[in-house]
């Protein structure tokens, strides 16, 4: 409304202000809101397991996702087991844990770094290839330094001596034999599996070779060996073929890969008990 002129004007609008009534919406969501702020203000109230559970995850999903990364854990089970099986000191296993622990941590850096590049960029840039060859420069020279290290502890100046003569004084017995040629088979298909499959790996199901196979036919010439016995050897071989046989009808394996099993597992026998001493 205009003025004419001379009128003054004695009141003014004023905005008012409306009051919350009790059990209103905005009553509910100022109190959401002061939780909310609340929350964001004490960031220590957070479950302190969290940080473990999300480091866990991490490792799990470096695992089943990355190639490399399983073919580094079953290579740190092959080297620790030879370890214990050279009698390598206490000082020595840790500096051989210390240098695999560095390999690890370099092919995880590597696997990071190389997420973030694609989730930056999905076109070719010579900086995003530069970034990823430089992590995977840090994995080879991780790698380089664990097997000048594992060299050096296993293959030193007279060390193949001492770690015969430790084997010597340990007379170990069939069932020492027995476990470690089991353990051995299994890494060893394991690796052959991660190596060859591409994608998600099933450690117990399918893959180039038969485990089932493998460990059937191990344990029957073991059975073979310690026995003595003409029926015991037989039951122990035909229920080894059972095995291997089952799996070619269950289609899980092919002939091929049951029959490279079960050469692995006769072979594994008789390298044991070719090392054993009499």
């Amino acid at each position: 409304m205009r003025n004419e002129p001379g009128e003054t004007v004695e009141q003014q609008e004023t905005p008012t202000r409306l009051e919350p009534s009790e059990g209103s919406d905005l009553s509910d969501r100022s109190d959401q809101a002061v939780q909310t702020s609340t929350t964001e203000e004490h960031p220590w109230r957070r479950n302190p397991l969290d940080s473990f559970r999300y480091a866990l995850e991490g490792i799990i999903a470096v695992v089943r996702t990355q190639r490399h990364m399983r073919f580094h854990f079953f290579s740190v089970v092959l080297v620790l087991l030879m370890g214990f099986l050279f009698r390598l000191d206490k000082r020595e296993m840790l500096v051989l844990l210390f240098t695999i622990s560095i390999v690890l941590i370099a092919e995880m850096f590597n696997s990071a770094i190389e997420a973030t590049v694609d989730l930056a960029t999905q076109e070719y840039d010579p900086r995003a290839k530069f970034a990823k060859d430089i992590a995977a420069g840090a994995v080879l020279v991780a790698t380089l330094n664990a097997i000048v290290v594992a060299w050096v502890l296993f293959m030193g100046d007279l060390r193949l001596e001492q770690i015969r003569l430790r084997m010597e004084r340990a007379e170990p017995t069939m069932t020492i034999a027995v476990t470690i040629g089991t353990i051995l088979i299994f890494v060893i298909v394991s690796l052959a599996k991660v190596l060859a499959t591409r994608g998600k790996v099933r450690l117990f199901h399918g893959g180039v070779l038969s485990g089932h196979s493998a460990l059937g036919f191990f344990f029957a010439i073991a059975i073979i060996i310690v026995s003595g016995n003409l029926l015991a050897s037989i039951l122990a071989l035909l229920l080894a073929t059972l095995v291997a046989q089952s799996r070619v009808e269950a289609k899980v394996h092919t002939l091929r890969e049951v029959v490279i099993g079960s050469l692995l597992g006769v072979g594994m026998a008789a390298l044991i008990y070719w090392l054993m001493p009499r």
